[in-house]
C-alpha cells in the first residue's frame, strides 16, 4: 500500500501521546532521531534546574541536603525508575554511571557465587559492558569469556558465575527474551546482569516478572535526563546481602558516623558509592517524572507504528539506493530504533544533519535512528525519510565536507 500525506495526517490525528510533544524543547524544523543516544530536554527541566541552583544551592547551601531532600534523591528517583522497569520499591538506586554500576553489579553477583570464576558475555555487546568485565577480570582470578550473540545460552555451564547481557542491542535493536534467558541461566546456577540502557522508557520491562537478579541502565537516553545523566542499578531484594566491591561512604550503614571501617547499609543503599550528583539528579528526576505520566503500553504501540512507518517509507522512497535493514523484521523482537547498513553510512548521516535530521553513525557502516514516541510524530518520520531520499538522489555522500570523520559519531 502506498503511504500518502493523508495517511500520515490521520495517524498524527489519532495519536494518544501527541500532547507530550509540547513538553519538550524542540527547535522548529528539526527532526530528531537520536533520542536513543541522548534524549531531548523536557521544558520543565529548566525551571527545576533554576530552582535547584538558585534556591537550593545558592540560598540553602548545605542545609539543602535535608531541606531539599538531596540526601534521599538516589533512593527516591530509583523508586520512580523502578516503576518503569518492573521493580519494587527499594530495589533501584540512582547514581553513578552505567559503567560504574556494571562494575558494582558484577562484583555483587560474584560475591554470591563462591567457587565460580567465569564472567560471560557476548562479543557484540555495547563496548563499555565488555570493557568493564575485561578490566575486572584482570584484577582477579577471573576469566572473561565472550561468545557470539547466538552462542550465549549454549555457553552457560557450572563454571560461569555471571552473565552480562544487553536486553536491547544498541545496533540491531534485537530484544532478548529476559525471562527465558534468566531462567536458562538459573538452571545452571548463573546470575544475570541486564543492561537496560536501550530498554527503559522504550519498551515494557518487567524485571521481577522475569526473576531478574541485577540490572543497570543510563538516564540520558529514553529517560531524557540530560547529557551524562546519572545511571541506575537494580538489585532484587533476595540479593541485598551481596557485597559490591565499590564500598563508598554513601553505601555505609551510617555514613555520618564517619567510622573507619566499612559496614554495608541494609537494602539497596549498600549499592550507593559516592555523594549523589545533585544537579544531574534534579534533571533526571524531571525526565523520569514525565515518562511516568505516559502509559507504557501506548508508548510501545506508538513506537512500533513509527518504526513500521519508517521501514515502509524507506522501501517506498529509498529502496533503490542500497540500504540494508539490519534489525529484526518482527516488531515484537525489535526495540525502539531502526538501523540500516550502507557503504556510505557516515557521509549520509552528516548530510542528514545538514538538512536538520539527526540520527547517528555506528561503525563500521550502520545508520541508526531512534524512535522516541513522546516527542516524535508520524509527520517527522515521513519528512525525515523524504530528506534522506533527496540526499540519495543527489549523491550528497560524495560531498567532501561530509566525508571527514569527527571525534563523536
Amino acid at each position: 500500500m502506498t503511504i500518502t500525506p493523508g495517511t500520515i495526517a490521520q495517524m498524527d490525528a489519532a495519536d494518544p501521546l501527541a500532547r507530550f510533544r509540547d513538553e519538550f524543547a524542540i527547535r522548529e524544523g528539526l527532526i530528531y532521531l537520536d533520542g536513543n543516544s541522548l534524549g531531548m530536554m523536557p521544558k520543565r527541566t529548566v525551571a527545576r534546574m533554576n530552582r535547584t541552583i538558585t534556591e537550593e544551592w545558592a540560598d540553602g547551601l548545605i542545609t539543602s541536603w535535608l531541606g531539599a531532600d538531596w540526601v534521599n534523591s538516589a533512593a527516591r528517583i530509583g523508586d520512580k525508575i523502578g516503576q518503569i522497569i518492573g521493580a519494587e520499591a527499594g530495589e533501584v538506586i540512582a547514581g553513578d554511571s552505567t559503567s560504574i554500576n556494571i562494575f558494582k553489579a558484577l562484583t555483587a553477583a560474584l560475591s554470591l557465587q563462591e567457587g565460580r570464576r567465569v564472567l560471560l558475555t557476548e562479543t557484540t555487546n555495547f563496548p563499555t559492558d565488555n570493557y568493564m568485565m575485561q578490566g575486572l577480570a584482570r584484577f582477579g582470578d577471573l576469566e572473561c569469556r565472550e561468545v557470539g550473540p547466538d552462542a550465549v545460552l549454549d555457553a552457560l555451564d557450572e563454571s560461569v558465575a555471571v552473565l552480562l547481557l544487553t536486553q536491547v542491542h544498541y545496533k540491531t535493536a534485537r530484544i532478548r527474551d529476559m525471562a527465558e534467558v534468566t531462567a536458562r541461566a538459573h538452571e545452571k546456577g548463573v546470575l544475570v546482569v541486564w543492561d537496560l540502557s536501550h530498554s527503559a522508557g522504550a519498551i515494557e520491562v518487567d524485571l521481577n516478572g522475569a526473576n531478574a537478579d541485577f540490572a543497570v541502565g543510563c538516564g540520558y537516553k529514553f529517560l531524557n535526563g540530560g547529557p551524562g545523566a546519572p545511571a541506575y542499578l537494580f538489585a532484587a531484594k533476595r540479593h541485598h546481602h551481596a557485597n559490591p566491591v565499590l564500598t563508598g561512604w554513601f553505601g555505609h550503614a551510617r555514613p555520618f558516623d564517619f567510622d573507619g571501617a566499612f559496614e554495608p547499609a541494609t537494602g539497596i543503599d549498600r549499592f550507593q558509592c559516592g555523594t549523589p550528583p545533585v544537579l544531574g539528579m534534579s534533571a533526571l528526576e524531571e525526565g523520569v517524572d514525565l515518562m511516568l505520566e505516559a502509559d507504557m503500553g501506548a508508548l510501545r504501540q506508538k513506537s512500533v507504528a513509527l518504526s513500521e512507518l519508517f521501514v515502509d517509507l524507506m522501501g517506498q522512497s529509498c529502496g533503490e539506493y542500497g540500504f540494508e535493514f539490519i534489525c529484526p523484521k518482527d516488531s515484537d523482537e525489535r526495540g525502539s530504533q531502526v538501523a540500516f547498513a550502507h557503504d556510505q553510512a557516515y557521509a549520509i548521516i552528516q548530510a542528514l544533519k545538514a538538512r536538520d535530521v539527526i540520527g547517528d553513525f555506528r561503525a563500521p557502516n550502520i545508520m541508526r535512528f531512534g524512535i522516541t514516541p513522546l516527542y516524535l510524530s508520524f509527520s517527522d518520520i515521513a519528512e525525515g525519510v523524504e530528506r534522506l531520499r533527496m540526499i540519495c538522489e543527489q549523491r550528497e555522500w560524495d560531498w567532501k565536507e561530509y566525508r571527514t570523520r569527527a571525534a563523536v559519531t
